[in-house]
């Protein structure tokens, strides 16, 4: 009719349809907010991407298909969400672990078969797509951009979960299901217990410090000890318990195939992952498959091809590949080829995460009145940043690097946990100038790409991930570099727009050269750019918030301004 105008929003996946009205009147009508689109989808996709015992497709696993297995701790009386589910989704079976869990590696995960999902006691938010379970490093994100939107309830009982993880399984898991057992992921659980803590009302803070606190020292303990040491540098590495292929690779079983082709092709990289077998009379401590491959030459007219050879990855092949997984950083080329040999470094980013678990050790003790704890973690923290002074950084360079504790060298890989330490508040002012000033060997037109080596796997060149560019950005402003942790925001905020307003989705990952969700891994990394996306939806949501002007922006977040983190987490 005259005088009226409709905007129709985007008919998006899952069901979620949002249609938006407005009447014009006399009056002018107020604009829509930045980005209202997104930020809608990203309300609304929250519990799209929420998990429970109430639905039976909390069991679902694309990974590993047509396998409904819920596996209860051994000792833990059966809650009455499993009795509801039994009624719900009679094809569902329910199990008990073999024995009862109290670190990583003690379980035999091969010997629980079918593999399954573990019980949690709290609804979570899941990535989207095949990631279909509560992961670890991608919750902090999703629980950031809880906050944000005001899911404060969900938030928390997430990170109850793992605290249940650590108490029944013994770590926070890469995520719940069984076949994850063996391995943890990158600590960032000290910082989801202070972002719920600080959205909390004064009454109810020390209460979940209190609460939280056993925990948090659990989880930082399994870091510091055993084969998570960095031999004798005194530093952490990543480590999986389990040894040969991952099973979760099950629907993707191309990627080992893929990595053999590699090492046959490029032999001075592969000499250290590749034996060749005698296929009738395999290596019996060969903890993989054979793989068996002819290499031929074709000239004009001609092909000569050599006789037809077995071979198999090596047992420190899949410890690597393993604990890649661990760090998060599955695949790329910055530890190795097919980061083969993540298990010989101390990184810069979990180095950077344990020395932010000490701070914030830290202030939890002091906010509980317990100053000589907090004394303690102080100093802890204190040797940890001169041993990542030490062996982590190039002052020549200007940037942090992994240390190859194998080989007794530190990487000159370029890659962008360079920037982990200034979100952690580690480098000094000096120090964090000086990666700024590199800033320029990252920034791409759609935010930061993870390094500079083209190596066709989807954690290096050119792709960008969400957590990287948050990281990035408050790293940057931490110390005082809001021109570029504002301009690094916008890029990545109108790529991320541009892409949803085409797609009608957020996905996974991007290339962030060209600005787009349209993908090629060729080497490895599963292919698909998965739709969802937790870490992507609670990643804008912060970058958004973040450029604010700065008065409105310290309400409610836990960074705080340069000055004052230099009096307080900050280096003297």
């Amino acid at each position: 009719m005259a005088g009226t105008r409709r905007l129709r929003g985007p008919t998006w996946a899952a069901g979620l349809i949002v249609v938006l009205s407005m009447v014009a009147s006399a009056a002018p009508q107020p604009a829509l907010p930045e980005y209202w689109d997104v930020r809608a989808y990203i309300t609304l996709n929250w519990n799209v991407l929420t998990r429970s015992l109430d639905t039976c497709k909390v069991l679902t696993d694309p990974k590993v298909p047509d396998r409904s297995v819920l596996y209860l701790p051994r000792e833990l009386p059966e809650p009455t969400s499993v009795q509801a589910l039994r009624e719900r989704c009679p094809q569902v079976r329910i199990e008990r672990l073999p024995a009862d869990i109290t670190r990583p590696g003690q379980a035999n995960v091969q010997a629980i078969d079918p593999p399954g999902l573990l019980f949690l006691e709290h609804p979570y938010v899941v990535p989207g797509g095949m990631f279909n379970e509560m992961y670890g490093w991608d919750s902090y994100f999703i629980i950031r951009g809880l906050l944000r939107d005001g899911q404060r309830e969900l938030a928390q009982g997430m990170v109850r979960n793992f605290f249940f993880e650590l108490e029944h399984y013994g770590t926070v898991l890469n995520a719940n299901r069984t076949y994850y057992l063996s391995r943890s992921q990158p600590p960032f659980l000290s910082s989801m217990v202070l972002a719920v803590h600080d959205s909390l009302g004064e009454a109810e803070k020390r209460a979940w410090l209190t609460e939280a606190l056993p925990y948090v020292v659990r989880d930082y303990e399994m870091w510091i000890r055993g084969e998570h040491l960095a031999g004798d540098t005194g530093l952490s590495r990543y480590f999986d318990f389990g040894e040969g292929p991952v099973p979760e690779l099950d629907t993707h079983a191309r990627y080992y195939r893929d990595v053999v082709m590699y090492f046959l092709r490029h032999p001075e990289e592969g000499q250290p992952y590749l034996r060749k077998v005698d296929p009738e009379n395999p290596d019996a401590a060969s903890v993989g498959p054979v793989f068996t491959a002819q290499i031929c030459e074709r000239t004009a007219g001609m092909t000569s091809c050599t006789a037809m050879e077995s071979f198999t990855l090596t047992e420190d092949y899949y410890k690597g590949d393993r604990s890649m997984r661990e760090s998060g950083f599955d695949v790329s080329f910055h530890q190795g080829p097919f980061n083969a040999s993540t298990h010989h470094y101390a990184p810069v980013d979990l180095n950077s995460l344990l020395y932010k678990t000490e701070t914030d050790l830290e202030r939890i003790s002091t906010l509980l009145g317990r100053p000589a704890e907090a004394r303690a973690w102080q100093e802890r923290a204190a040797r940890r940043r001169e041993l990542v002074n030490r062996y982590l950084w190039d002052a020549q360079r200007g940037m942090y690097f992994d240390y190859d504790f194998v080989a007794g060298k530190r990487s000159t890989y370029e890659y962008a946990t360079t920037f982990y330490p200034l979100w952690a508040g580690l480098a000094s002012r000096e120090q964090a100038q000086a990666v700024a000033r590199n800033l320029s060997r990252f920034e791409q037109p759609g935010g930061v790409a993870m390094s500079r080596n083209e190596s066709h796997t989807q954690w290096d060149y050119p792709y960008g991930w969400a957590p990287l560019q948050l990281i990035t950005v408050e790293g940057l402003r931490r110390y005082g570099y809001d021109e570029h942790a504002d301009r690094l925001s916008r890029k990545f905020l109108d790529m991320v727009a541009e892409n949803f307003r085409r797609d009608e989705n957020i996905r996974e990952k991007f290339d962030v050269v060209k600005r787009t969700t349209e993908i090629d891994i060729k080497g490895g990394g599963y292919k698909e750019n998965v739709v969802g996306f937790g870490w992507t939806n609670g990643v804008f949501l912060e970058l958004l918030h973040g450029l604010q002007p700065e008065p409105a922006r310290r309400v409610g977040t836990r960074m705080k301004s340069p000055r004052r983190e230099q009096r307080t987490l900050g280096p003297p």
